[in-house]
């Protein structure tokens, strides 16, 4: 790992701070967006957009409505950054020593970064997931949510769907990281140059493609949601596979990209704050 000083610590500090300010401006009602579509897949997007809104009564409580879970969200974007940053640093430079492409230097340290963010992912992304799939007319505290979950199953009771979030993550930085990478090079090639400097609007482009290429991955995301609301609701728990195999049965194979368009945003916000903002 990185040592902790020097760049070290600036990673820390930039992956937790890009991720809290990604989440706490457009990727939290885009997050709550896609959750809800998971879960809710006989719903269209405008249709979802809308039970968000009109969940609470409208008005600035159905604007507040897409900020639900925004506290383990933070929690979440805080941790998953500062891992992300260092770990997708460090194996970047070890790939790049190695004499590795930029492309697939990308993908390796996207992955890997991805993989290390599960650890901490597992626990807030289950009570936001919990929360947003509530079907009770008042919403259950998250304090009391935590305690239920903790004396029924203890700390494993916060991971269901463990395996479909390694998947998703792995799959996800690294498609990100390196499509975006890919961008670049072809960008720089442009120019005549290796290593020219892309200008502001070319690093946004790469960004942009690198996010809403790597949403090829959302069948992975459709069954963490499934799995955790499961789990959170009390229902019978099934395994990544048997979701996939009871989605494809009742919606076909576009169930397995419910969410997708705001996964789309999603992943170019994301991509955004953390690829071109590292």
């Amino acid at each position: 790992m990185v040592a902790a000083t020097g760049k070290g610590l600036t990673d820390i500090r930039n992956g937790a701070v890009l991720q809290c300010l990604e989440a706490a401006s457009l990727g939290m009602p885009f997050e709550v967006w896609k959750t809800r579509m998971g879960r809710y897949r006989n719903e269209g997007t405008l249709t979802a957009f809308r039970q968000i809104y009109t969940l609470n009564g409208g008005g600035l409580s159905g604007i507040a409505s897409f900020w639900t879970g925004v506290g383990p969200k933070m929690v979440e974007s805080a941790s998953k950054g500062a891992v992300l940053m260092v770990s997708k640093e460090f194996l970047n430079t070890r790939a790049n020593e190695m004499g590795l492409s930029p492309f697939l230097s990308g993908i390796i340290a996207g992955a890997g970064g991805g993989v290390c963010q599960t650890i901490v992912m597992g626990p807030c992304t289950y009570l936001v997931t919990a929360k947003v799939t509530s079907t009770s007319s008042t919403a259950t505290p998250l304090t009391k949510l935590i305690g239920d979950t903790w004396k029924a199953k203890g700390l494993k009771g916060f991971y269901p769907g463990g395996s479909a979030i390694a998947f998703r993550q792995a799959t996800n930085w690294a498609s990100r990281q390196g499509i975006t990478e890919k961008v670049r090079e072809l960008m720089k090639k442009r120019h005549g140059d290796p290593k020219a400097k892309l200008s502001g609007s070319e690093e946004a482009i790469s960004g942009i493609l690198g996010g809403a290429l790597s949403c090829w991955n959302h069948p992975f995301e459709v069954a963490r949601i499934e799995m955790q609301a499961r789990a959170s609701h009390g229902e019978s728990k099934m395994s990544m596979l048997q979701v996939f195999r009871m989605v494809v049965k009742e919606y076909g194979i576009s169930g397995l990209f419910k969410g997708v368009v705001p996964r789309i945003g999603l992943g170019v916000w994301q991509t955004l704050f953390m690829v071109n903002g590292a």
